[in-house]
């Protein structure tokens, strides 16, 4: 297998995509990152579902303060203009239409923006948790994940057989290989590893990439 890129640079490469301005939710975890890497000259607004709006970057170690925590109950800080709210009053934003973006996760996205992102095994995340309100209230919503499982398995694939967390929700998905648009219910090939044939990249995908006439170089810095 070719050479492939890091979660790092994986969450760099979503954050360039996100307009100066926008309201984003990071899912819990890996989808965090993305807020280190605001491209200059843009700001995005981050909220999370605990019920905070504008907050900062982690702070340094031994100075949190852990009356400050996001959804994934790590630290943060607070930027001039961070509000604070309610629990429900945060879902209503989300289910309101308000969020920009969302960037999530994932075990598995189908061909038909279909997204698995939790699981009722022993392993892994054990519940949907607010998920299935973002990937629904949310304007845009964005995958990032390992283009396939630590067995190989693809991640992208005709169908999801784990439990779901939204139907035909995603629209972007940025892998350890590439960059694949879902339109029209079918994976489109947007940009990749320069090093990876089309054919290798459609080896390691559970249902047909669309090729359209460019596929760009997925270019991202040592990070």
């Amino acid at each position: 297998m070719s050479a492939k890129l890091s979660s790092t640079q994986i969450a760099w490469r979503a954050a360039q995509d996100i307009a100066d301005g926008a309201y984003v939710n990071l899912g819990i975890g890996f989808p965090e990152m993305v807020a280190k890497f605001q491209p200059p000259g843009r700001e995005a607004i981050f909220h999370t579902e605990n019920g905070i709006l504008g907050f900062g970057e982690a702070p340094k170690a031994g100075e949190e303060d852990w009356d400050l925590i996001n959804a994934g109950k790590k630290a943060v800080t607070l930027k001039p203009g961070t509000a604070f709210f309610h629990h429900a009053d945060s879902f209503a934003m989300v289910r309101g239409g308000h969020l920009d973006v969302a960037i999530l996760g994932a075990y598995e996205v189908a061909e038909t923006g279909d997204l698995a992102n939790w699981s009722t095994g022993p392993k892994g995340v054990p519940a949907v948790g607010g998920a299935m309100d973002l990937v629904h209230g949310a304007k845009r919503v964005a995958v990032i994940t390992e283009h396939v499982t630590k067995d190989g398995k693809p991640k992208l694939v005709k169908r999801c057989s784990l439990p779901l967390t939204g139907v035909a929700c995603v629209t972007r998905v940025y892998t350890s290989l590439a960059v694949i648009d879902i339109e029209g219910g079918r994976f489109v090939l947007r940009e990749k590893l320069p090093s990876l044939s089309v054919d290798e990249l459609q080896a390691m995908t559970g249902a047909e990439l669309v090729v359209p006439g460019t596929v760009a170089d997925l270019i991202v810095p040592e990070l």
